[in-house]
């Protein structure tokens, strides 16, 4: 049966109550199998099944999905190398699911998964099988996307597992391609569904899912961020400049588009258009370490030491206890102006610094930093 998870929990409550005469259970799978005869040998003993409903068999094909996540729904089943072992199991396992269990089996899935069924495992689905698909209703699909859109988040997509993601991607397909979704619901998954395959590194994919967004004019500024940050990932720096531009059309005021701008004309070696937008960026937080920190090194890479340890300094004073880095950094520009002696104090405080910082490490971990710091120190004076 074809269906969404929030139909098939509601299919399981309706169902006894449609067929009372029929003795209804319900198998839940919430990981991956590799064996469902044993399985169901075990959940049926001692009970009278007619109809087994089985829920969850998705997650033993997610396992060996190996496509990127942007092709997920798009991919040739052509290509049987890497058949899951359920579905093996189950083409070479089907006579004796017919002889040892009088009762039906349903299997509520994705049309992802029913794609599976037809092409990786043809020898079980062509046994007296059909497929039905459960038509979407208006408040499922609104229900669902709601509560998808609640539940989002960058954070909770990375604590997700391999087959998690897949199925988050899958859910959110499958939500923007229903017939009953609303325009602005399908727009804010369109914008989640990039959000989740840029944290899982699909920046192409990601990309496409932006660009629907920006094609329908909604959400402007948080989509044109994105999209410059996909691109920033991509190394598709002057796009990625290109997309920061918009969104400071919208929000002059924005920190991190300004920040990204400079960082994105920092890797094209635009070392004066990148301090510029780092100075913008400090109008607006002037209290960020890291800010004060590359752009010290825009003015490194210019020959303008002055200004470069000007920078340091400010981030020194924001937070001294987090700048091993910065006073190593700080040395580099007193050595490149044979201000030796001052070279040597800021490479002792890094020094210093990453001692205490790796104190509670092994000590042979420890001093190979401190080694290696001082090394490349001493080759930069020579």
């Amino acid at each position: 049966m074809q269906c969404t998870p929030g139909e098939a929990d509601n299919l399981i409550i309706k169902l006894p109550q449609e067929i009372p005469q029929k003795k209804i259970a319900v198998l839940r799978l919430v990981e991956a199998i590799d064996n469902l005869y044993e399985r169901v040998v075990e959940f049926v003993k001692d009970k009278q099944v007619d109809i087994l409903l089985i829920k969850g068999l998705e997650y033993s094909l997610y396992k060996y999905e190996k496509r990127s996540f942007g092709e997920i729904t798009e991919g040739q089943f052509s290509n049987l190398t890497s058949v899951p072992h359920i579905l093996n199991h189950l083409n070479q396992q089907r006579e004796r699911f017919r002889d040892d269990f009088p009762i039906s089996f349903v299997f509520l899935l994705r049309s992802f998964s029913i794609n599976y069924f037809i092409h990786r495992a043809p020898d079980f689905f062509d046994w007296r099988s059909g497929v039905f698909e459960l038509p979407t209703t208006l408040e499922v699909v609104e229900q669902e996307s709601n509560y998808l859109l609640n539940e989002a988040s960058c954070y909770n997509y990375l604590k997700l597992s391999h087959e998690k993601k897949i199925e988050k991607v899958l859910e959110i397909q499958d939500l923007i391609s229903e017939k009953h979704q609303t325009e602005n619901s399908r727009v804010s998954l369109l914008f989640e569904l990039g959000n989740l395959l840029f944290t899982i590194n699909e920046y192409e994919a990601a990309l496409i899912s932006y660009e629907k967004v920006i094609d329908l004019k909604i959400d402007k500024c948080s989509t044109w961020y994105k999209k410059g940050e996909a691109l920033r990932k991509l190394g598709r720096y002057e796009e990625a400049v290109t997309n920061y531009d918009e969104v400071l059309v919208f929000n002059p005021d924005d920190y991190w588009a300004w920040y990204h701008r400079g960082l994105s004309f920092s890797k094209l070696g635009c070392y004066e258009e990148a301090i510029n937008s780092y100075d913008e960026a400090l109008k607006i937080n002037n209290k960020d370490i890291e800010i004060w920190g590359i752009r010290g090194m825009a003015f490194y890479y210019l020959g303008i030491y002055q200004e470069a340890i000007a920078s340091y300094d400010k981030a020194i004073e924001i937070k001294p206890e987090c700048c091993a880095g910065v006073y190593y950094y700080k040395a580099c520009c007193f050595a490149k102006q044979d201000i030796i002696k001052f070279a040597i104090e800021n490479l002792q405080r890094a020094i210093a610094m990453s001692y205490e910082k790796y104190q509670n490490r092994a000590k042979t971990d420890a001093s190979f930093d401190i080694i290696r710091e001082d090394e490349r120190f001493q080759a930069l004076i020579q």
